[in-house]
């Protein structure tokens, strides 16, 4: 019981500095009218969208609990309540302080690049120690409520899964369809810079960068922090090796350390005029990590008597700093890929296009091997099947910090925007624009991130089910074990594509709407009369909430069919399936996406004719169509993969 009240005691420290950090950052100034303006549409727009969302879930919600409470289990279904809950509480939190520092970040930006990066920092730092801080104590409280019985919590991991899951969709297609309408109208039609304030899409760009990648991302991060947990918690339940409830409690124990080290690798977050912003927030995320290894070392040492788990959690946390740094190789404007992405544009759109598919394809050699070295790695020396779920724990254990950086990126973005549209000079234009430009390789890093946690996640909920199963293998002669993989493997693609025709659909309205004004709003293009921004806003959340619902759909039906009609041992398949493309999947299109964006940006430096030019207006077009590999679809893959899971696991009961 003492080491509970350690772990509860950690999870309300991280929500206590979150909450310290959400004041400093609101005490801060918006600075002008014209910025305060501009920083209030955007906080108003992300907000109408995300209360809207939450009607479509709420819904989802009570039927969800409806079938658990009558068909499960009560417990089950409260928990899965209570996970509901917390996830959409840390993504209204981390949406509600991004949307606010924008305006500050930008008008600090006037003073220094240091002040500048702290507040955007900052704010990222609230929504990264929220998500780790509730999901910890969400956790453990039930864990403690339901007297010790870990596969009650999987509801809790089901209701974070379910948010997770529109919370992605729905704002990567709200963003995406934005994003694109504002550029094939204002970059390519009209030739007006990207953060024009005549265009009238740009505010719903920017809004929808806060419901994508901060509600989005954060949603996403919770599921995978809870569900490594918890899978690690339940297959630690009968473990021999650890008496008592050693297995149970180390999860708990090695998440706690995790946000210690996220609180000090906040304060070595700071950088100096001239220098680059990136090296002040890798070597942040760099000493949370050194701490991490370190204590994890000594702890499992004395709590375990022995240290052979340490390699599990270590093999984890580097896995992740590994797939990281590979994303960043691979979309970075400054590394070889995405510059012979910039170069293939001289061509044309259509070259463009195919080095960007063979520069992602290409991307999923490191993380398949950074995944199986650990997968192997854990199991080897680190207790077998426990060993690999530990993994996955050692891999989020950071996520304080992780996160931070992640969700740094659209408040960075956001920032750089408004000192465009409010006339800040060019030395606050330049400032801001060198923090977006390291939030173009954080959110590259923070994909990968959330892509390889979720693999591993996706794996440790996979040995659950076969042990709550009773299965000991997966017979791969039995027809009906590979109909099971098959119809797995289809599943992420039929999934990307719901979310690419959604984000299609959306951006064709988007389009000629902007379209629409520059027609018919006389002195739009002279500047002399303003846009109707929150037409736009309407338009993306309108059609956002619309086209999630097939995708939505397809994930939770879909294992609840072949549980029922094929068998336990074909939703086996089921999961191994999914897994394996959706990791792949998600790992190309996030990184063939974000090598798009930045080769553009590349461009835009002034190479290769710079803006203007055939070359830019040819990678405009590859970034279009990388917009919803790397933020609608790509990201989602990691919820598919987990929430089949969480679904199989919660409805075993159905099927055997």
């Amino acid at each position: 019981m003492d080491i509970l009240y350690y772990v509860l005691f950690t999870a309300i420290l991280a929500l206590g500095v979150a909450s310290v950090n959400y004041v400093l950052v609101s005490r801060q100034s918006s600075g002008t009218p014209k910025m305060k303006e501009l920083s209030d549409i955007i906080h108003k727009g992300a907000l109408t969208f995300l209360n809207k969302e939450y009607i479509v879930m709420i819904a989802f919600v009570i039927v969800a609990f409806c079938g658990l409470f009558f068909f499960i289990n009560k417990q089950i279904a409260f928990a899965f309540v209570c996970g509901s809950f917390f996830s959409a509480l840390s993504g209204q939190i981390g949406m509600r302080i991004a949307t606010k520092a924008n305006a500050k970040t930008a008008f600090a930006a006037q003073k220094s690049l240091n002040s500048g990066l702290r507040i955007a920092f900052s704010s990222g730092t609230v929504m990264g120690l929220a998500v780790v801080g509730l999901g910890l104590l969400g956790i453990t409280v039930l864990y403690t409520f339901f007297h010790f019985a870990p596969a009650v919590i999987y509801g809790f991991g089901f209701g974070a899964s379910s948010i997770a899951l529109f919370a992605r969709v729905g704002g990567g297609i709200f963003t995406k369809a934005a994003d694109v309408g504002a550029d094939l109208v204002g970059k390519v039609e009209k030739g007006i810079p990207e953060d024009d304030p005549r265009n009238p899409a740009v505010i719903a760009d920017n809004v929808g960068d806060n419901v994508g990648d901060i509600a989005g991302m954060g949603a996403d991060l919770f599921e995978s922090y809870v569900d490594a947990i918890i899978a690690t918690m339940v297959i630690g339940f009968g473990m021999s090796a650890l008496p008592g409830n050693k297995g149970v409690l180390l999860p708990l124990i090695l998440a706690a350390v995790g946000i210690i080290s996220s609180i000090i690798g906040n304060f070595f977050v700071r950088t100096k005029e001239g220098s680059n912003p990136n090296d002040a927030l890798d070597i942040g995320v760099f000493v949370a990590s050194a701490v991490m290894a370190i204590a994890s070392f000594f702890i499992i040492r004395f709590y375990t008597n022995s240290y052979t788990l340490f390699f599990s959690t270590f093999a984890g946390l580097i896995s992740g700093i590994i797939i990281g740094l590979s994303a960043e190789y691979y979309t970075s404007a400054h590394k070889k890929p995405a510059q012979q992405i910039a170069r293939a544009s001289q061509t044309g759109a259509g070259t463009t296009v195919i080095q960007g598919l063979a520069n992602g394809m290409f991307s999923t050699i490191i993380p398949i091997l950074a995944v199986c070295a650990a997968i192997y790695l854990s199991y080897r020396f680190g207790g077998g099947l426990y060993g690999i779920a530990l993994a996955g724990v050692g891999m989020l254990s950071t996520l304080g910090i992780t996160l931070a950086t992640d969700t740094y990126a659209p408040v960075a973005d956001n920032a750089a925007g408004i000192s465009e549209m409010a006339n800040l000079g060019e030395k606050v234009r330049a400032r801001c624009e060198s923090l977006d430009a390291v939030g173009n390789t954080t959110q590259a890093i923070g994909k990968g991130f959330a892509i390889g946690s979720a693999a591993l996640t996706a794996l440790a909920l996979f040995v659950s089910y076969i042990q709550v199963a009773h299965l000991t293998a997966l017979n791969l002669t039995d027809p009906l074990v590979i109909i099971g993989i098959f119809l797995g493997a289809l599943l992420p693609f039929v999934f990307c594509a719901f979310a690419l025709q959604a984000v299609g659909k959306a951006a064709y309205e988007i389009v000629n709407e902007v379209r629409r004004q520059f027609k018919e709003i006389p002195g739009l293009m002279s500047g002399k009369a303003k846009p109707d921004y929150t037409r736009c806003i309407e338009i993306s959340t309108n059609a956002a909430l619309k086209q999630m619902i097939a995708p939505a759909l397809i994930t939770v039906v879909t294992p609840l069919l072949v549980g029922k009609f094929l068998g336990v041992e074909s939703l086996g398949g089921l999961l191994v399936g999914s897994t394996a493309t959706g990791f792949l999947l998600a790992v190309f299109m996030a990184n063939a996406g974000g090598a798009w964006d930045n080769a553009k940006k590349y461009i835009e430096e002034g190479n290769f004719g710079g803006k203007g030019s055939f070359a830019h207006k040819a990678a405009v077009v590859g970034d279009t169509v990388g917009d919803p590999f790397k933020d609608t679809a790509g990201p989602s893959l990691n919820i598919l993969i987990k929430l089949i899971s969480i679904v199989s696991l919660i409805c075993l009961p159905l099927f055997m």
